[in-house]
């Protein structure tokens, strides 16, 4: 899922300084999974906004709504009868979430709650931890189901470095494993270390960010 975190307080308020009148939109998926843009989250937000304005802006009104998914149009259409009756939206979505609305209602002042870090997946509560870049060309078939481009610090498809040691990545020992020594341990608990001995190819990064925003097209699905 898409992994978000919320922006400094300050950051946000200083967004805010030209608006009276802000309609706050969460997202009650990725964001809300990982505890940044959901319902919860903006409604602790907005209490947080309201103290920390005012002494600077006290006549800031910030009103709550949440959709299900803000990166989809049909879901955020319940938004369109009052969207324009505020100053300003300050949406806790992610990236696509916020362009999403923007694009929507091109009237309308749309600023970014969160920060989007990485696709990822929970480790312990609180924690998630990235695992996938969307690279566009998955590489998992061939390193036991994990992947060098995120789990390797340096990206690495012929590891491992001459930095491994213990297990441990050198970027950060105590934080980050050898995403190699992982890869390793994977294959051979698989019988599949000779895929090893198979030297990898310089990586093609044109399905990646190199040609401009990318689109998927199904045409069996498509109208």
């Amino acid at each position: 899922m898409i992994i978000a975190e919320r922006k400094p307080i300050q950051e946000i308020t200083a967004s805010l300084v030209p608006y009276k009148n802000v309609l706050m939109v969460g997202c009650n998926t990725c964001v809300a999974v990982c505890l940044a843009g959901g319902a919860k989250e903006v409604s602790v937000l907005s209490a947080v906004l309201r103290l920390a304005l005012r002494e600077n802006q006290p006549e800031l009104t910030i009103a709550e709504r949440c959709v299900e998914r803000q990166c989809e149009a049909e879901m955020n259409a319940e938004l369109a009868t009052e969207i324009g009756s505020y100053d300003a939206v300050l949406s806790t979505a992610c990236g696509v979430g916020v362009q999403t609305l923007a694009e929507q209602f091109p009237e309308t002042v749309v600023l970014p709650a969160l920060n989007t870090k990485f696709m990822g997946r929970p480790e312990e509560l609180g924690v998630w931890s990235e695992r996938c870049a969307g690279c566009g060309n998955c590489v998992l078939d061939r390193f036991g189901g994990i992947c060098p481009v995120t789990r390797c610090s340096k990206n690495l498809l012929n590891g491992p470095c001459g930095g491994s040691a213990n297990g441990r990545c050198e970027v950060d020992p105590v934080n980050i494993p050898c995403a190699w020594q992982l890869i390793y341990d994977r294959l051979a608990r698989l019988g599949q270390l000779e895929r090893l001995t198979a030297i990898e190819p310089a990586k093609d990064w044109s399905t990646s960010r190199h040609g401009g925003p990318r689109r998927v097209i199904r045409k069996d699905v498509k109208l």
